[in-house]
């Protein structure tokens, strides 16, 4: 009974309104504080547990046998019955292994040293074409812009056609009850979500009779693991795959101009120590942390932190509380630049399920801030940003900037 009392009422942490109105801050602290894992007894999407430190959350990611990706997804958000979609992520081994192992070689170390030249080229295009001293979205003109770039490049996808990938991303990802959403209905989402596999379809086609290629598509046609998808995990992993390549990357791109606009000595460090520019980009991405959470279901009964979870609860890892634990990070709160361990953090996940592009999304970033750095661009932020509605992905929807120099 005492540590009943001690323990905070029931609290919800999965509403869309706590990160678009960046909120969220007081709640897990209370959390990590007081009930590291904690059980919500009712939100929007049932009862969940919250997992809000950083080492219970390393714990889940690593422990298969209790904690489930296939049984019940990944998001707190229950897909909708009959309209499941599959993919490796929402995988347990072996099958995620195999998967997995299909489409990792296009980042493997030496294909990104191929990917460079390319990556700096847009790059410096982009930035150069940029406006002086006038008002311009940011995550228009450069987040999106070169993210969508380099998905249309791994997919070796028609060039003319790479907003659809954007398109595609912002749809998977959408809260259908936000107001400003870009679909309101899972059934409208479904809809588009085949439209563009009847479009992938034809590339896939394409490239079934041709020889193998190094791009996503010819990897998935040729890889015994991946040839005969079913329709719906041929939808899940193209949706996967667009997902991953694009809003780690976009969000972090606009995160990492907000932080350093509203954190100058940072700034100011960086420009004159560039060799902290890697340093930069784990900052950022932990920081902002670009995925909110990610749910797993308990396939036994099972002890966390003290707490009994029963086979079949819901248990959510919430990333974002993760990178502010005190406890592993040392002012956590905090962009701090030259952290001794900038890579310490849990934005990318962990163990088998750990995001398979976060070296590409790493080499994006710091390209960027390289050549921010090499023009010796200045920014000022001219407004709020504006932040999507969504308790999954922590995405920055725009930002309006101004170069000053």
């Amino acid at each position: 009974m005492a540590e009943a009392l001690r323990r905070p009422t029931s609290i919800d942490v999965s509403n869309p309104r706590l990160y678009q109105d960046d909120i969220w801050r007081p709640l897990f602290a209370q959390l990590r504080r007081d009930d590291p894992v904690h059980y919500c007894e009712a939100s929007a999407y049932g009862p969940y547990w919250s997992v809000t430190r950083y080492d219970d959350i390393f714990a889940v990611e690593l422990d298969h046998d209790n904690y489930s990706s296939e049984i019940g997804g990944i998001q707190v958000v229950d897909q909708p019955k009959g309209q499941e979609i599959a993919n490796f992520i929402r995988m347990d081994p072996p099958g995620h292994t195999a998967q997995r192992r299909t489409v990792a070689p296009i980042v493997a170390p030496s294909n990104l040293a191929n990917f460079e030249p390319l990556i700096r080229k847009r790059t410096s295009a982009v930035l150069d074409a940029l406006p002086r001293n006038e008002t311009f979205d940011w995550v228009e003109r450069v987040s999106t812009n070169l993210t969508n770039m380099m998905l249309a490049t791994l997919f070796d996808f028609p060039w003319e056609d790479r907003m659809k990938l954007t398109w595609w991303s912002d749809v998977a990802i959408a809260n259908v009850d936000s107001p400003d959403a870009v679909v309101h209905s899972e059934h409208e989402r479904f809809e588009e979500m085949v439209k563009m596999g009847e479009y992938f379809r034809k590339l896939w086609d394409a490239r079934v009779g041709a020889p193998p290629t190094f791009d996503l598509i010819s990897m998935l046609v040729h890889s015994e693991a991946t040839r005969n998808l079913q329709p719906r995990e041929f939808l899940g992993t193209l949706a996967l795959l667009i997902v991953g390549g694009n809003d780690t990357t976009r969000n972090s791109m606009s995160a990492g101009l907000m932080a350093l606009c509203e954190s100058p000595a940072q700034f100011e460090l960086v420009r004159a120590r560039r060799e902290l520019i890697p340093n930069l980009v784990s900052e950022t991405i932990r920081y902002h942390t670009p995925v909110l959470h990610m749910r797993r279901t308990a396939r036994n009964d099972v002890e966390l932190a003290g707490r009994r979870i029963k086979k079949g609860d819901k248990v959510v890892m919430w990333y974002i509380s993760g990178n502010r634990d005190e406890a592993r990070i040392e002012r956590a709160d905090e962009f701090i630049i030259d952290r001794a361990k900038p890579r310490q953090h849990l934005a990318f996940g962990a163990g088998i399920h750990r995001c398979v592009g976060d070296r590409l999304a790493e080499q994006q970033l710091r390209i960027l801030w390289e050549e921010v750095l090499a023009r010796d661009l200045r920014f000022e932020i001219m407004g709020p940003p504006q932040r999507l509605y969504s308790n999954f992905i922590r995405g920055i929807r725009s930002l309006p900037v101004r170069i000053v120099n």
